[in-house]
């Protein structure tokens, strides 16, 4: 049984920023690696206001947020980012070509015996693995946002990873506080986001089509399930920008008007005016006191 020491973040976006921190705040070594400098110390401001968030939510102490940041390194040459890794963790925009042409530069530089490991939420495994040119050593790790409180950890193989390889990466997974849910069989969207995905596919569906406002879809739906949260807060947490990525793949992939309208809304009201959700401070809802955590938001 493998156990890993040295863990690589690939992209230090919303959701790579949170594996990262996790990840050092457990006591592991973690390299972020992203393209250029400008993304590392966006990345770098990211990480520093979960530590804020870990002393509020976990009631970690100041000496414990300091300390996972002193495990932290920060590197744009990817080589270097890799020399050391037990594993390495993508979470690049969900793109097909950029994890493919990531993918083939890591396979180039990275340890022979280096584990790959993809938080893709929408692309399955198996379409990069041949890429990663170590396909036995390659699976998903897929994480829910804000992990240090939604900590699910689904780990999802493929038909040639090996079987050491997912046991110890489940292991992994409950060694940075996760709780680890083994897939054994390839599924678009996984088990979270096969619930989930629907969900926020339907509230965008009313919102584009005039039907009502993000308010009132979440106001519908925390109503009447009693869930903290409506898919539109949700979408702020994921990021708009991960939001926006999706649709427009499924409305180049499927030629759907719908889903093109809500991709050039998606682009002009909200990623071109900064409105990126909770990591800017405003999205569908205005942070740090959306109106959906308001008392009387659900009063009639």
């Amino acid at each position: 049984m493998a156990s890993y020491q040295k863990v690589t973040v690939a992209g230090g976006g919303v959701l790579g920023s949170q594996i990262a921190y996790q990840t050092a705040f457990k006591g592991f070594e973690v390299v972020v690696y992203d393209i250029n400098d400008d993304a590392l110390n966006q990345a770098k401001e990211r990480i520093t206001k979960l530590k804020d968030r870990y002393k509020v939510d976990l009631n970690a102490t100041q000496v414990q947020v300091d300390a996972a940041i002193d495990r932290m390194d920060f590197q744009s040459d990817l080589k270097q980012a890799v020399s050391k890794a037990d594993l390495v963790i993508e979470a690049i925009p969900e793109v097909v070509d950029i994890k493919n042409t990531f993918y083939q530069k890591l396979g180039q530089v990275a340890p022979e015996d280096t584990i790959f490991a993809t938080n893709t939420s929408t692309l399955l495994p198996s379409q990069f693995a041949e890429v990663t040119g170590r396909p036995e050593k390659f699976l998903a790790l897929h994480f829910a946002n804000e992990i240090w409180l939604n900590n699910t950890a689904e780990v999802m193989k493929h038909e040639q990873t090996d079987e050491q390889v997912f046991e110890d990466v489940l292991a992994f997974a409950k060694q940075i506080g996760m709780i680890a849910l083994p897939l054994h069989k390839e599924q678009p969207g996984y088990i979270l986001n096969s619930l989930l995905v629907p969900l926020l596919d339907a509230a965008q569906g009313l919102f584009i089509k005039g039907v009502a406002d993000p308010e009132t879809i979440d106001k519908t739906w925390m109503t009447a399930t009693g869930s903290p949260k409506g898919p539109f807060a949700i979408l702020d947490i994921i990021g708009i920008n991960t939001a926006y990525n999706i649709v427009k793949q499924k409305a180049a992939k499927t030629g759907d008007q719908g889903a093109a309208k809500l991709a050039e809304l998606l682009k002009t009201e909200y990623i071109d005016q900064n409105k990126l959700g909770t990591a800017t401070g405003e999205g569908f809802y205005k942070y740090p006191n959306p109106s959906y955590q308001d008392p009387d938001f659900l009063k009639a």
